[in-house]
C-alpha cells in the first residue's frame, strides 16, 4: 500500500523533512501547517520539490474549531478555509484534515455540526478538496471515531469523509468490540488514516499524546487489529504516520525516516492473514530467526587488559585471522574475536560486531534488506569467507553465520591454529548467554523494533532500571528458545558514547566455581554492598554457608517461578566489562532487580580480587 508520514514526525526545516521522507522511500507526506509557516519556500516551490523528490502532498493539516460554533464565529472559520483551500490549490493538495472541536463556545449540538461541516465541504468542492473530519481524543464534545462517524454520515455529503486515528482511538482504551462499527464505515467514506503506536503510561491524553507518540511495533497499542478492521472496511488510501515524540524531533531526520517506514513494513505483514488481497500490502522474505551467536567481536586500541580478563575466564587464544590483526578466543562454545586493527576506538575497548548463527545466511540478508538494514560493504581476500553483514540502529555490525557446519562455509577457516587450547574446568564457560547493549538515547525505541522486524525475536516489555543518576530504560528482546538473548537499554540522560558500556555474559554450569576460577587466574570481580546480602537474607532462605560464599565473591541471585539466576560480573575495560551467569531450571530472565545495586557497585568502580 501507498506509505505516508507527516511531516511533524521528523525534524529538521521542511526540506530536510522531505529529503528524508523521500530517500526512506515513502510514497508521500502530510504537509504539517507549521512546517509550511516556517518555510522560505513558496507552497509552488513545495509542490515542485516534493515532485522532483516523487513524493505526493497526501493531506495538509490541521484545521482546527471549525464546527459546532456560534455563527459570527463560524462565518469567521469559512473565511479562514477559503483561504487555506486557494493555498493547498497552489501545494497541490487534496484533502484537508479538520479536527474535532475544542473551542470554549463549541456546543453539544450535532445537527449544528453537521450542518456547518456540510457547508465546509461545499465550500471544499468548490476547490475540488475533500475534508477529512477526525475526532480527537480530547475534543470538546465529538471525542470518539463513532461520533465523528455519525456526523458525516449525517451529512451525506461528497466532499466529507472522517479520517482514523490510531491513537485518538486507542488511547481511550477501546477494547475490540468497541472498534467493530469501523468495520461498518464504508470504504470509500474513511478519507485518510493515520497511524501511530505509544507505550502505555497513565498521564493527561494530551500530554501523552504531544510528546510519547511512537512508530507502530514500539508501543503497547493492537495497531494489527485496528488497521486489519480498518482495511476490511475497504480503506485503499495511504497508511499514514502521524508522531508527535520529543526524541524524534530532536533526532536525525534521516535515520529517523527510515525507522518510520521500517515500522509500516513490518505492520503489514503483522495483518497480511487478517485481510483480503485486495490491500495490497507489501510483500516482505519472512525473517529467519538466529539460533545463537557465532562470535562477538571486540576492538581495541590496547589488547594487554583484553587478554588479562579473557585469559582469568579461561578462554584460550586459540587462533588467528589469517590476513588481518583479529584473534579468536574461544571456550567451550564461546567465541570472543579481539580486533586490533585501524578501526579500533581510541576511547577504549569496544563491542563492535556479533556473529549470529543462521539457519539460512541468504536468507536472513534477503530479509534484512527489505526491512531497510544498511547492508555492509566488506573487504575481504579472495581466500576469506563470504558474509552477509547488515548495521543495527547502533552501528554494531551483525554478520549471518554457519559455524563449522558440514558442507556449508565457515568463516573460521579464514582463522590458523596458535596451537593453544582452553581447558575444561568446573566453572568453565559454556557459550554466550546473551549481549547486553546500550543504545544511543534517541535509538531505543528503533533498536527494539529493528531486532523484532529485522531479525525476527521477540520483544518483552520494556521496564525501568534505577541508577544513581537517573534511570536506565531496558527492554530485551530473544529467540523462541532463548538461543539468543539480547538486552537493549538507553542510559538516563543523552551523552556521547563514552557513556555507551556494553557486556558480554557468559554461561556456566557452576558460578561460583568460575568465579573462583577468575580470581584465582588474576581477575577482579565487582564488589557488591554487604547492604545486598542483608536484603537477600530477609528475602530467601539459603543453605548453610551459601550466603556468605556469595557475599565473599560478589555474586548476585535472583528467583522466579521458572528457577534461579546467579551471576557476577568483572571489572569495565574501556567500555566493555563480562559477566558469568548460571540458569537453574527455565529461569528466563537478566537479573534485573540486582541491576541498581549493579549499577551503582559500577559507578564506584570497586572491584575485589
Amino acid at each position: 500500500m501507498r506509505t505516508s508520514i507527516a511531516t511533524v514526525s521528523l525534524s529538521g526545516s521542511l526540506t530536510e523533512k522531505l529529503t528524508a521522507a523521500a530517500r526512506a522511500g515513502f510514497d508521500g507526506v502530510e504537509i504539517f501547517e507549521n512546517d509550511l509557516l516556517a518555510s522560505l519556500l513558496t507552497p509552488e516551490e513545495i509542490r515542485a520539490r516534493c515532485a522532483d523528490l516523487g513524493l505526493g502532498i497526501d493531506l495538509y493539516q490541521p484545521m482546527r474549531d471549525m464546527e459546532a460554533v456560534p455563527a459570527d464565529e463560524f462565518a469567521r472559520n469559512l473565511r479562514r478555509a477559503r483561504h487555506k483551500f486557494g493555498l493547498m490549490n497552489r501545494l497541490g493538495a487534496d484533502t484537508v484534515l479538520v479536527c474535532s472541536s475544542v473551542h470554549p463556545l463549541a456546543v453539544d449540538d450535532d445537527a449544528l455540526a453537521t450542518d456547518q461541516l456540510g457547508q465546509l465541504a461545499d465550500l471544499a468542492q468548490e476547490f475540488g478538496i475533500r475534508v477529512a473530519y477526525e475526532a480527537l481524543a480530547w475534543g470538546r464534545h465529538v471525542n470518539t471515531y463513532d461520533h465523528a462517524w455519525r456526523i458525516v454520515e449525517a451529512a451525506a455529503h461528497p466532499a466529507l469523509g472522517t479520517c482514523l486515528d490510531s491513537f485518538h482511538i486507542l488511547s481511550r482504551g477501546s477494547e475490540p468490540k468497541d472498534l467493530k462499527g469501523i468495520e461498518d464505515i464504508p470504504g470509500e467514506k474513511i478519507f485518510f488514516l493515520q497511524l501511530a503506536d505509544a507505550p502505555l503510561p497513565a498521564m493527561d491524553v494530551l500530554q501523552w499524546s504531544r510528546h510519547y507518540r511512537c512508530f507502530p511495533g514500539q508501543g503497547g497499542f493492537d495497531l494489527p487489529g485496528l488497521l486489519a478492521r480498518v482495511l476490511r472496511a475497504g480503506y485503499r488510501g495511504p497508511l499514514s504516520l502521524e508522531v508527535f515524540n520529543d526524541v524524534f524531533r530532536q533526532a536525525e531526520a534521516g535515520p529517523t525516516a527510515v525507522d518510520a517506514r521500517r515500522s509500516l513494513l513490518v505492520l503489514q505483514e503483522a495483518v497480511r492473514g487478517e485481510v483480503a488481497e485486495g490491500a495490497d500490502l507489501a510483500t516482505l522474505p519472512a525473517p529467519v530467526a538466529p539460533t545463537g551467536f557465532a562470535f562477538a567481536e571486540l576492538v581495541t586500541p590496547d589488547v594487554e587488559p583484553v587478554s588479562a580478563l579473557l585469559g582469568a575466564l579461561g578462554f584460550a587464544r586459540t587462533a588467528r585471522h589469517r590476513s588481518k590483526p583479529v584473534d579468536l578466543w574461544r571456550q567451550g562454545e564461546a567465541r570472543v574475536l579481539v580486533n586490533t586493527g585501524p578501526g579500533a576506538r581510541r576511547d577504549g575497548t569496544a563491542l563492535a560486531a556479533v556473529g549470529l548463527e543462521s539457519p539460512d545466511r541468504a536468507a536472513a540478508a534477503r530479509a534484512a534488506e527489505a526491512l531497510l538494514a544498511p547492508v555492509l560493504p566488506r573487504r575481504r581476500a579472495p581466500e576469506d569467507a563470504q558474509l552477509e553483514a547488515v548495521a543495527a540502529p547502533d552501528g554494531t555490525e551483525l554478520f549471518f553465520c554457519a559455524t563449522d557446519r558440514p558442507q556449508l562455509p565457515s568463516w573460521t577457516e579464514d582463522f590458523e591454529p596458535t596451537g593453544l587450547h582452553w581447558t575444561p574446568a568446573a566453572g568453565g564457560v559454556t557459550r554466550i548467554d546473551h549481549l547486553a547493549l546500550t543504545q544511543p538515547w534517541h535509538q531505543f525505541d528503533e533498536a527494539a523494533l529493528f531486532h523484532r522486524g529485522v531479525l525476527g525475536l521477540h520483544a518483552q516489555e520494556s521496564v525501568d532500571v534505577a541508577d544513581p543518576y537517573g534511570l536506565h530504560r531496558s527492554r530485551a528482546v530473544a529467540s523462541a528458545d532463548g538461543g539468543v538473548r539480547i538486552a537493549l537499554s538507553v542510559g538516563p540522560a543523552p551523552g556521547g558514547d563514552a557513556g555507551r558500556v556494553q557486556h558480554i555474559a557468559f554461561a556456566t554450569d557452576d558460578v561460583v566455581a568460575a568465579a573462583r576460577r577468575f580470581r584465582a587466574g588474576g581477575g577482579r570481580l565487582l564488589r557488591v554492598p554487604s547492604n545486598y546480602y542483608d536484603d537477600l537474607a530477609a528475602r530467601f532462605t539459603f543453605a548453610a554457608g551459601e550466603l556468605e560464599t556469595y557475599r565473599e565473591l560478589g555474586v548476585f541471585y535472583d528467583r522466579d517461578s521458572g528457577g534461579e539466576f546467579r551471576h557476577v560480573y568483572t571489572e569495565t575495560v574501556g567500555r566493555v566489562f563480562f559477566e558469568l551467569v548460571q540458569r537453574d531450571g527455565d529461569y528466563r530472565g537478566f537479573g534485573a532487580v540486582n541491576a541498581p545495586v549493579r549499577l551503582a557497585a559500577q559507578r564506584g568502580t570497586s572491584t575485589v580480587r
